[in-house]
C-alpha cells in the first residue's frame, strides 16, 4: 500500500474556516484511502491538541511529526488553496529538495 502524504491549508483567521479545512482534508484523505493508499492525514491533529491538557505541544512540534511522516512517504498530494498556507509552501519544498513525488490532484495519483 502506498503511503501518500496529504497537504493543504489548515490553520486560517476565523475557526469557521479551521473547521472547514479539517472537514475538507479529512474528506480527501478518506477518497484516498478508499482508492487503496494509505493516506497521512494532518487534520486528524486536532485529537492530539484536545489531548494536550498540559498545553505543552507546539506548532513546531507538528510540524516536525508531519515531516517525518513525509520523509517516509511514497508520494504527496497537495490541496486547497495552498499558495496561501506557509506550512503547505514548507511541505512542498521538503518534497522536492528529498525527491517525493508531487501530486495536485487526486486523479493524478
Amino acid at each position: 500500500m502506498k503511503r501518500i502524504y496529504i497537504a493543504g491549508p489548515y490553520s486560517a483567521d476565523n475557526v469557521m474556516d479551521v473547521l472547514r479545512n479539517i472537514r475538507e482534508g479529512i474528506r480527501i484523505s478518506t477518497e484516498v484511502f478508499k482508492r487503496g493508499y494509505a493516506p497521512f492525514c494532518p487534520w486528524l491533529d486536532f485529537h492530539y491538541v484536545l489531548m494536550d491538557f498540559d498545553n505543552k505541544l507546539t506548532v513546531e512540534d507538528f510540524y516536525k511529526y508531519s515531516l517525518a511522516w513525509l520523509e517516509k512517504a511514497d508520494a504527496m498530494l497537495v490541496i486547497g488553496n495552498w499558495t496561501q498556507s506557509k506550512g503547505t509552501q514548507k511541505e512542498i519544498e521538503f518534497a522536492i529538495i528529498n525527491r517525493i513525488p508531487i501530486y495536485y490532484s487526486i486523479d493524478e495519483l
